[in-house]
């Protein structure tokens, strides 16, 4: 197995990246990774951090996509970049999966221009992980990568977070949930109400109806699926609140974690290879869950199984044709 890592991406590149990969190569020993970035800062980390350079691979990248940089402009303009470099490995096969905690723009246009949409989905999507009460977590998309959806799209989050649950947490029939401003199937707007009757009968999945905003964080939804803009905005106030209480000294097991250190980043679903974002501020531990999550992805076969799943979707709508 071969994940390739931005070393350059997040806060506090390379230091925390060059951490989490030496940690997550002592633990998976038999995984190769790949270190793309700047080959002297990455020395110096390693002779600062007494880590020895053999347990990676490092690309040497001399330029680096910075947070603030226009996506689509950076990624066209700097084809020596930690990121781009590391897409190219990942479009010709020389790696299996790719992490980065940098610029989540430039990743989200680095999977679609290299390794591109798996044939049938319309539009890959974010994901983030919640948590739940009963301590297994769920799964929310998008949260970020399409602000404006229609209700297909809606449709194929279902389809793309049902193969992710099953492949990530193993669990045979995951429950698929719409958000919504109500239970009943008639409540919502347009978007969701159209939705509500596409996902209703999607075979494959086994949709369960409306999720409320509490019930995010209920054993009743394994899988809630929005537009990217609404789940960025819940994930957001999640995160606002976690901070806040955390600062003001309270102590909570189920508040702890909705700390996201627990849950590495956020996947890059419905693209032909496993890509993981992370926070800008993550942390080495953090770091050591992303090459994790990238592993799992490529052991359960994921891509495959959503592939194969959107060809048998194209194959009988072909069938009614």
């Amino acid at each position: 197995m071969r994940i390739g890592i931005d070393a350059m991406g997040g806060d506090f590149a390379p230091l925390e990246a060059v951490k989490g990969a030496a940690s997550a190569a002592a633990l998976h020993p038999s995984w190769k990774l790949i270190l793309f970035g700047k080959s002297a800062e990455i020395a110096a980390v390693c002779e600062s951090e007494n880590i020895t350079t053999d347990l990676f691979e490092i690309v040497d990248c001399p330029e680096v996509i910075e947070m603030s940089e226009h996506p689509v402009r950076a990624f066209a303009s700097k084809q020596n970049s930690s990121i781009f470099v590391g897409f190219k490995a990942l479009a010709a096969q020389e790696i299996d999966g790719f992490i980065s905690a940098g610029n989540t723009g430039a990743m989200l246009v680095g999977s679609l221009q290299t390794v591109k949409a798996i044939e049938g989905v319309s539009r890959p999507c974010l994901t983030s992980i919640v948590p739940r009460m009963n301590n297994h977590p769920g799964l929310l998309l998008d949260v970020g990568a399409n602000a404006e959806v229609k209700p297909e799209h809606l449709q194929q989050f279902g389809i793309l977070g049902s193969i992710y649950y099953k492949a990530v947490f193993k669990v045979a029939e995951p429950k698929v949930g719409l958000l919504n401003i109500g239970a009943e199937e008639e409540k919502g707007s347009i978007l969701t109400r159209a939705a509500h009757g596409l996902l209703k009968n999607t075979e494959g999945i086994h949709f369960v109806g409306n999720a409320e905003g509490r019930d995010i964080f209920s054993d009743d939804f394994d899988v809630v699926v929005c537009d990217g803009f609404t789940g960025n905005a819940v994930i957001k106030a999640c995160e606002g609140m976690y901070y806040r209480l955390a600062k003001r000294g309270i102590k909570d097991d189920f508040l702890d974690t909705f700390n996201f250190k627990h849950y590495g980043g956020s996947s890059i679903l419905g693209v032909n290879a496993p890509v993981i974002v992370g926070h800008g501020i993550t942390k080495a531990e953090t770091f050591v869950k992303m090459i994790e999550l990238a592993g799992e992805q490529v052991s359960s076969e994921m891509v495959k199984t959503i592939r194969n799943s959107f060809q048998k979707i194209e194959n009988s709508q072909k069938q009614a044709l």
